[in-house]
């Protein structure tokens, strides 16, 4: 078998599975996407901002440390 022929199909291959790599991800962003933009539209029915969104966001490692000790604290009392 010619050296040339295997080396064509090898890139076949390669280009294959690269091309199906980034149709995976670009379905995955497209998703990503479309369900960032679905809960931005249901805030603001209910009056929220993106703004708003970002700002909890951003809060988001403190409220959860807050809640942490909460439970810490609450697990601490029943045990």
């Amino acid at each position: 078998m010619p050296t040339n022929l295997i080396i064509l199909i090898a890139a076949l291959i390669v280009a294959l599975l690269v091309f199906r790599a980034l149709l995976s991800l670009l379905k995955t962003v497209i998703s990503t996407a479309v369900a960032l933009i679905v809960i931005v539209v249901i805030l603001m029915v209910f009056g929220f901002t993106p703004q708003d969104l970002m700002q909890e966001i951003i809060n988001l490692p403190q409220t959860l440390k807050h809640l942490l000790t909460e439970a810490r604290k609450l697990l601490g009392v029943m045990l």
